[in-house]
């Protein structure tokens, strides 16, 4: 196989700047934006400032599994799910501001299209291979179980709850016949397995094109939670992937002999991002085929979303041939939410809508908070404390207080015009000079993805702004030397101009309040991002600005305490929920004392043979090698375990209880299980890293 790649765009000035599809199973909260929406939208904002030709691109996601399942518990068909949540969803964004070049949905016709002729493609040169293998089947629901379909035991950290695709404790990617106990989320039956026939990506064929595209490449400039988590993969030796499903959800394999199979969703959700790119173009009249093959293409992602855009969705790109591949993939870590992990399923959320009801002038704020506090290179605490404090503290009473002063004096001394300065003193040259640093301060910062720190040299600027006039007091000078007062004040005005243009990738609805009082509509030119650095004059001698509002207001403990309490509301609702599913356990026995328990030998045992007992549907018996003996034990557990399972564990006996014959055969023991109210079975093990048969129990 060539390893030829191409990810060295002729045109370094085009970008095409994707934003994970989100699942329309649900609305967006914080933990979203925080972690992928907030910082591509900063980024392509900034990009367009700076003259960039950009393609903000996202989308809905529409055919993942969660889909089905969120329409089965509501009651209802995945076109009404789809179609609800799509709305909320693309509302939402619009709402916050997000700019998006276009927003598109992986159920539309040109999706369906653009996923089909990709797998055509890649189908007829070859590219697959077609293996019948045996996949989890659910006998009560008739119908083959697509990983999220499935929950078990994570076979690499034992988290129970994992999916059949992934672990989310973990991170681990996982396909559904690895679960340990899986069982399916439709009927709660446990699966059985069946051959089926599917179609799959060779990874292993692409792990050379990997190693030296990403290791042995200039990949090391990606953040060290993205490269270490890729590296690791391809280290520990990468599998075929199926990319198709047997589903009744989701794009039709398009090949014969697929009747019943649809496109898995990870193979069909990437390619949303050119179809998406194609919807736009048409609608603009643009040509699409540039921005993918001839473009700077930046992945904003999750950390759960790391494996999938570089290393499957970059191989399927090189299986296909004609893209550019992903320049960077800069994935944020988690947010938290008061201290606990985000849970849709729980409700423990700060969800979009809700916000842009309860704060709906404050969708700066929220997009300040998040990107102050993002989690880029660790999970990172939401609270409403915090959010209240950057409000208060930081864009109150540093930014709003320095704009605030700079109109209001401007129009009490000079009616809302701006004044010929006279002389510059050295401090008002220096201020002057750093306002024009900032601008490729925060690029530096932007283009390495360092939205936190960009945010605060911003407010940096206006804190240079804040302490100017502190220091120049020309509310004081005004009275001796108002010739100097119309230097400080337009002094100022420029660094108001500033923070006009430079907030706009971080604070866009503020940015445009600002510019209004600043009456940018009124000047020749609109400024642009380098302007502030190379024009001499931003803000013209004559220019005559609009009356002053507040860009902010304070967040109230009042307001705070409505959030804390729904939280609080929600705490109760769980708590009650995990009460009442939690499985009532069997009353206290009649109490014995010290001696009766000390007459119990507890030992260590190793199963060393197991069979099932003739005629008998729920007994093994049992050969244990206790440390004492080898002994045969009949044990009743052959409805939760199939004897070759077993073999070789090491178990807890009861060595001293007396025999007694069952079924003909002598019984010389007990081995200690547990049993919940569903009548599920559980060894009771010992500690089997350092243990020896026939060590004591105590």
């Amino acid at each position: 196989m060539s390893q030829h790649y191409n990810d060295t765009p002729q045109n370094k000035d085009r970008f095409t700047i994707t934003a994970a599809l989100p699942y329309t199973n649900g609305p967006i909260h914080i933990g979203h934006l925080a972690g992928v929406y907030v910082p591509a939208d900063i980024y392509a904002r900034y990009l367009r400032l700076i003259g960039k030709d950009v393609a903000f691109i996202c989308g809905s996601d529409e055919h993942g599994v969660a889909i089905p399942m969120k329409a089965k518990k509501e009651g209802v068909t995945p076109q009404e799910i789809i179609d609800k949540y799509n709305g909320i969803i693309k509302k939402s964004f619009e709402d916050f501001g997000i700019s998006f070049d276009n927003y598109s949905r992986t159920s539309a016709e040109i999706h369906h299209k653009t996923a089909s002729e990709f797998f055509k493609k890649m189908y007829e040169e070859g590219k697959f291979i077609e293996e019948v293998t045996e996949q989890l089947y659910d006998e009560e629901a008739q119908q083959f179980l697509a990983d999220r379909f499935v929950v078990g035991t994570c076979p690499k950290c034992g988290h129970d709850g994992a999916y059949g695709d992934q672990c989310e404790n973990c991170g681990s990617s996982l396909n559904a016949t690895d679960l340990i106990e899986p069982k399916s989320t439709i009927t709660g039956s446990v699966p059985v397995l069946r051959e089926t026939k599917h179609w799959f990506l060779p990874l292993d064929q692409y792990d050379t094109f990997l190693r030296e595209w990403i290791i042995k490449g200039h990949k090391k400039d990606w953040k060290p939670n993205v490269y270490g988590q890729v590296k690791s993969w391809i280290d520990e030796g990468l599998r075929p992937r199926a990319v198709t499903r047997d589903l009744d959800w989701g794009i039709p394999v398009p090949v014969e002999g697929a009747e019943g199979k649809v496109l898995y969703v990870w193979f069909d959700a990437p390619i949303g991002y050119i179809s998406s790119t194609k919807e736009w173009a048409a609608r603009e009249g643009k040509d699409w085929e540039p921005y993918w093959k001839d473009s700077r293409l930046i992945h904003f992602i999750g950390k759960d979303n790391i494996v999938f855009h570089c290393i499957i969705f970059p191989a399927m790109l090189q299986a296909h041939g004609e893209y550019i591949l992903p320049e960077n993939v800069p994935a944020n870590e988690f947010l938290n939410l008061e201290g606990n992990k985000l849970s849709t399923s729980k409700n423990w959320a700060v969800w979009l809508h809700e916000y842009l009801e309860d704060f709906p002038e404050k969708q700066d704020v929220l997009r300040y908070t998040l990107t102050a506090n993002a989690p880029e290179t660790k999970d990172n605490d939401f609270t409403w404390k915090d959010f209240q404090s950057r409000n208060n503290n930081e864009l109150v009473a540093i930014f709003g207080n320095f704009i605030n002063r700079v109109i209001v004096l401007s129009q009490k001394y000079y009616d809302g015009i701006v004044p010929e300065p006279a002389a510059f003193s050295d401090i008002d040259t220096k201020t002057l000079q750093e306002l024009k640093k900032y601008p490729e301060i925060i690029s530096n910062s932007i283009e390495k993805y360092r939205f936190r720190e960009a945010s605060q040299e911003l407010m940096n600027l206006a804190r240079l702004g804040n302490k100017y006039l502190a220091d120049e007091e020309p509310w004081k000078v005004i009275k001796q030397d108002e010739e100097r007062v119309k230097t400080i004040m337009y002094v100022a005005l420029q660094i108001a101009t500033g923070l006009a243009v430079l907030s706009e990738p971080f604070l866009p609805f503020t940015s445009k309040k600002l510019k209004e009082m600043l009456a940018f509509n009124g000047l020749e030119n609109d400024l642009k991002w380098n302007d502030i650095t190379e024009k001499e004059i931003q803000l013209p001698a004559g220019h005559k600005l609009e009356k002053a509002s507040l860009l902010f207001t304070k967040v109230e403990d009042d307001e705070i305490q409505k959030q804390l309490d729904k939280l609080e509301a929600t705490k109760k609702e769980n708590r009650a929920a995990e009460a009442k599913n939690t499985p009532k356990v069997a009353p206290q026995k009649e109490i014995i004392n010290f001696d009766d328990f000390s007459k119990l030998d507890l030992r260590v045992g190793t199963i060393l043979e197991a069979e099932k007992m003739p005629k008998a549907d729920k007994l093994l018996v049992l050969k244990v090698d206790t440390g004492i003996d080898t002994r045969t034990i009949v044990s009743g557990i052959a409805k939760s375990f199939k004897p070759e399972a077993i073999i070789g564990k090491k178990v807890t006996v009861l060595v001293n209880l007396a025999p007694r014959k069952l079924r003909g055969v002598m019984s010389e023991g007990m081995i200690l299980m547990t049993e919940d109210t569903e009548g599920k079975l559980t060894f009771v093990n010992p500690d089997t890293q350092d243990v020896n048969s026939g060590e004591s129990i105590n």
